[in-house]
């Protein structure tokens, strides 16, 4: 449960004012069909994370436990400073195929999603945590819940909330958790 409620929260908050975040105003604005939007996003960030999440369960199999705690702990805390660097949306990060709403969106938000912030997280929950099911069910919740709001209401919500404050507690979240995996907590787990 630690693993599922860790991946949400850390998620949910790396993901507000992200690209992909940004990506989801775009959609809602063009399309203005906000269900096959969603469905977009759930789709895409299923694949997008299993795909992350099995790489990082993955590098975990090959790394001794102390060479995976320090690199697992480093990678936290490298998050933690990425998370304070504000994402911006590019032209070609918006250039939409020519496709339907609910295809557009997985397409887009799916390439969006390469190598970005959150699917690198995915990565390195995955490699922390020893449920692979735990953490994509719960970096894909922290998806949805600072996407859907995104597709619905757009930009009023993008107003209200301090980015400089969320950034920061996000980035603290990350910095305790990397401090305390290169402390030793998980060890019981194999880290």
């Amino acid at each position: 449960m630690e693993a599922f409620l860790f991946s949400t929260g850390v998620v949910a908050l790396a993901e507000i004012g992200d690209k992909t975040q940004l990506l989801s105003f775009v959609l809602a604005a063009k399309f203005r069909k906000p269900l096959p939007i969603i469905l977009g996003i759930l789709v895409a960030t299923l694949i997008n994370h299993a795909a992350a999440g099995g790489l990082g369960a993955w590098i975990a199999s090959l790394l001794s436990p102390m060479t995976l705690r320090w690199g697992v702990g480093l990678s936290f805390l490298a998050m933690a400073v990425w998370v304070l660097i504000p994402d911006r949306l590019d032209a070609e990060d918006t250039r939409l195929p020519a496709l339907g709403v609910f295809s557009t969106s997985v397409v887009a938000f799916f390439l969006a999603e390469m190598g970005d912030k959150t699917q690198i997280a995915t990565v390195a929950l995955a490699g922390h945590y020893p449920s692979l099911a735990a953490v994509v069910l719960g970096t894909t919740l922290g998806m949805l819940l600072a996407n859907v709001p995104a597709v619905y209401f757009g930009e009023r919500v993008a107003r209200l909330l301090p980015l400089p404050l969320v950034r920061l507690a996000t980035a603290l979240m990350f910095v305790s958790l990397g401090v305390a995996t290169l402390l030793g907590a998980g060890a019981d787990i194999g880290l």
